[in-house]
């Protein structure tokens, strides 16, 4: 018989394998739930699991977007060529050129985000509580705002992508395959991380990093660890959704802080932070309130999220899961002593 983790992720798989079968007509909108899910559950490992609400995760996904476009382009053309306003060039890229590109691309765009973490990480992570958020969120807006001053990458008017070079319901498909497959290999890799040495660790210095370093605990590795595992992810999923999208621009699609940037938190907290489930939920619910009300509020969405995101944090701190496990705290498999109120 099967357990309720197994018939769980089988739903999970079912769904991602024949969802765009099922409702082909919203194979992108299902490619972009899967796209929030990957940018809530790393952006839990710091803020939920860890303690540290980094606003500026983002910085990951638009950095990954620009290293995967320089090579992708690269490999065939001049990128200044490529990116001038007055169209030096008239770029055509082979379907062999084009998957070895962007495969390289996004391989580089994870690798890169890395790098740019552990070189980041060395500065913020001097940075505890608030001064730490506003310290990602500054390094955020910088990105975007030096990402616009320069002109060989396409400056403030972007980057047209290569032209995908099959049909346009393969490209669907295609992309669609890339989004589950990295948020799906990015959940399995932090259930597996939740479960060593790693998370006990990361945990230990959500509760008192003080403490957590006088017990001989490396907590700078560990941080440094966690952000760079999160922005291998974003980095490769912002080169993905770079493709997808088919045009990048520093501050609306590469660097979104004020949408993807604060989406990827609101749907940590909806779902519970902390937790290895609460941020898929989130995203998945978040998304579907996103969708409606876009699709039915339109003028009024950003005050129905708004008004959504205050319920949560000032009537609903613990989140969807957090209020599951308090109500039902035996499915989780947390003994509660009735007699001193402590778990």
């Amino acid at each position: 018989m099967l357990s309720k983790t197994k018939i769980l992720y089988t739903g999970i798989l079912m769904f991602g394998i024949f969802g765009p079968i099922l409702f082909p007509a919203y194979t992108t909108q299902i490619a972009i739930l899967w796209v929030m899910v990957l940018m809530a559950s790393t952006w839990d490992i710091l803020g939920g699991q860890m303690g540290y609400n980094s606003l500026g995760n983002i910085t990951f996904f638009g950095c990954g977007m620009y290293i995967s476009a320089i090579i992708q382009i690269s490999m065939f053309y001049d990128v200044g060529e490529y990116t001038s306003a007055f169209g030096a060039i008239n770029p055509a890229f082979t379907n062999y050129e084009y998957f070895l590109g962007l495969g390289l691309g996004i391989v580089g765009a994870g690798i890169g985000a890395v790098v740019i973490s552990l070189l980041l990480g060395t500065i913020v992570f001097g940075l505890r509580g608030p001064y730490f958020a506003i310290g990602t969120l500054a390094v955020a807006i910088s990105a975007a705002q030096l990402t616009g001053t320069i002109d060989y990458i396409g400056g403030g008017g972007g980057i047209s992508m290569p032209f995908f070079p099959l049909d346009i319901n393969s490209r669907s498909i295609f992309f669609y395959v890339l989004c589950f497959g990295l948020a799906a290999s990015a959940h399995c890799l932090l259930r597996w991380l939740y479960s060593t040495q790693f998370g006990l660790a990361i945990n230990a210095i959500r509760d008192d990093e003080d403490k957590a370093e006088a017990m001989g605990i490396p907590t700078l590795r560990y941080k440094q660890v966690g952000w760079a595992v999160a922005a291998f992810f974003m980095g490769c999923i912002g080169a993905v959704y770079g493709n997808m999208i088919g045009f990048i621009e520093p501050v609306e699609v590469a660097f979104p802080t004020a949408t993807f940037g604060i989406f990827m938190v609101a749907m940590a907290l909806l779902g519970g932070k902390g937790t290895l489930w609460g941020p898929v939920i989130g995203a998945v619910l978040f998304t579907i309130i996103k969708e409606t009300t876009w699709t039915y509020l339109l003028g009024w969405q950003w005050v129905a999220l708004g008004l959504i995101l205050i319920a949560n944090i000032v009537y609903f701190q613990q989140g969807l899961m957090g209020w599951l496990q308090e109500k039902y705290p035996e499915k989780f498999g947390i003994t509660v002593d009735n007699n001193s109120g402590e778990s």
